[in-house]
């Protein structure tokens, strides 16, 4: 069974930066895209950002020019490279296979001063 693990999540200042990567385990990684998606409490989970085996990607309108996805296929991980961090950033970010359709567990984002 395939597995999605998140990690690089914490608390940042405003206009700081963080890295959050994800891994998986127990199948090839996908032939298709991976992704990120962000959930703010009694809110719907939402697109951030998708980059396909080919290393093609794309964003969402409210993270382009601040947020890079990445992956390295050796390592069957997905990078997401997050900079000049937004109070409004802050949410519980997941990682999705778009191949096998599984979640990651999720990782915390808060931007606060």
């Amino acid at each position: 069974q395939a597995q999605l693990i998140e990690s690089g999540g914490g608390l940042v200042q405003p206009a700081g930066s963080l890295k959050l990567s994800c891994t998986t385990s127990g199948r090839l990684f996908s032939v298709e895209a991976v992704g990120w998606f962000r959930q703010v409490p009694g809110q719907e989970r939402k697109f951030v950002a998708r980059i396909y085996r080919s290393k093609v990607a794309d964003y969402a309108d409210a993270v382009k020019g601040r947020f890079t996805i990445s992956r390295d296929n050796a390592k069957s991980t997905v990078y997401l490279q997050m900079n000049n961090l937004q109070p409004e950033d802050t949410a519980a970010y997941y990682c999705f296979d778009f191949g096998s359709l599984y979640w990651g567990q999720g990782t915390q984002v808060t931007v606060s001063s």
